[in-house]
């Protein structure tokens, strides 16, 4: 029964929970921001519900390919502890992305094309783009900020959050360069010519950190724009301090820096959401 059980909890870890649940919210949000949360509630729901399955799936199949690579850098991980076998992960993902086309079947034909292009970018990512300087993290980059563009194509609104698509994506830029400096030892066992291994772990600290100031500079945006409301600034401006303070951390230690980044990261979510929740009479960007 135990073992039922750690490969039950096995499973779950494979998804990233917190990581699939907070695309969702972005997705949600991006349906919100274009104001076709009530008008169409059938498509912003199924829309979450794929984007929740397809980056579970996502992290899934990400770590069946790292697999050698977690041996090294992260043990504790489903795979390399033993919970689930790395040819169970990838039947586990396969459902998952079945689950999440089911889903995404009802939406209009924009949001599905957006659907395919991230599918192909996801699979192009674990193939042949991670071990590439640079490039990898402008492909998660992407496909992070593009869950506020699906939100709005469910609506058929898909220009409506793109500036929430552009602060996601630089800071999630930010975020994944750490994270690879974070992973040189186990990158470089395995081969890949991540940027810290290619142009010196230094170097893409700098970058990441000019990503990050990029997108706290231009987050004031959705206020001025009128899209977001006072609650938004509030909260929001924790969010980026939080956000430079984690960039400079990340000279001294990758893994607290990216770790607090990611906590800035959701709170920045918070502050999207009760900015428009705050500000009924705001219209779209």
């Amino acid at each position: 029964m135990s073992s039922v059980v750690e490969t039950g909890r096995g499973l779950v870890e494979l998804t990233r929970p917190s990581n699939s649940v907070a695309a969702g919210v972005l997705t949600f949000l991006g349906a919100f921001v274009a104001g076709g949360v009530a008008e169409s509630p059938t498509a912003t729901a199924a829309a979450v519900a794929a984007t929740v399955l397809a980056t579970g799936a996502g992290m899934a199949i990400n770590d069946y390919f790292d697999r050698e690579i977690d041996a090294v850098n992260r043990p504790e991980r489903a795979i390399p502890r033993g919970a689930v076998s790395a040819r169970g992960a990838l039947a586990w993902s396969a459902v998952l992305f079945v689950a999440a086309v089911v889903a995404a079947v009802v939406l209009p034909a924009l949001a599905i094309g957006i659907a395919v292009v991230n599918l192909l970018a996801l699979v192009a990512y674990t193939e042949w783009f991670k071990g590439l300087p640079g490039v990898g993290n402008l492909v998660v980059a992407y496909l992070t900020g593009s869950a506020f563009l699906f939100g709005g194509a469910a609506v058929d609104a898909p220009l409506a959050p793109g500036v929430l698509f552009v602060l996601a994506a630089l800071s999630t830029l930010s975020r994944e360069i750490i994270k690879d400096v974070e992973d040189v030892a186990g990158d470089r066992e395995e081969g890949l010519r991540t940027l810290p291994i290619a142009a010196g772990e230094r170097t893409a600290l700098h970058v990441a950190t000019i990503a990050l100031v990029v997108a706290v500079a231009a987050s004031p945006i959705p206020f001025v724009l009128g899209t977001f409301g006072p609650a938004y600034l509030v909260l929001v401006a924790p969010a980026v301090l939080g956000m430079l303070y984690a960039a400079y951390e990340a000279y001294d230690d990758a893994t607290v820096g990216q770790t607090h980044l990611k906590y800035a990261q959701f709170l920045a979510v918070v502050a999207f959401l009760a900015g428009r929740l705050l500000s009924p009479g705001t219209g779209p960007m």
